[in-house]
């Protein structure tokens, strides 16, 4: 049973930074993280396939981080130079498909989500 737990959320201002981190029981292929703010879609932001080749939405593309480390079963997120538009829920989730896409609904297993604040 896959089970993903999110945390590190919060508050931070502008051109700041958080990491986002997610536990995990087991993984698929293929890990990511994705975001939703109020009112719009769940969007991709990263990737990561085989634990080595990321792929990121070129809105965070030079800011954000993504990373795996298998010996503490553990996801993260790096984020730097925050933006007010950064603002939402943010979710891991984990896919059998090895393209890593960037569709929320290539995603079978999903944590619960973490939420951050970006002020300006």
């Amino acid at each position: 049973q896959v089970q993903l737990v999110e945390s590190g959320g919060g508050s931070a201002q502008a051109g700041g930074s958080l990491r986002l981190s997610c536990g995990y029981t087991s993984r698929q292929v293929c890990m990511a993280w994705f975001r939703q703010a109020p009112g719009k879609e769940r969007e991709g932001v990263a990737t990561i396939y085989g634990g080595f080749f990321a792929a990121y939405a070129d809105s965070v593309k030079g800011r954000f981080t993504i990373s795996l480390d298998n010996s503490k079963n553990t996801l993260f997120l790096q984020m730097n130079n925050l933006k007010p538009e950064d603002t939402a829920m943010y979710y891991c989730a984990t896919s059998s498909d090895y393209s890593c896409p960037l569709r929320p609904s290539d995603y079978n297993y999903w944590g619960q989500g973490t939420q951050v604040t970006v002020s300006s």
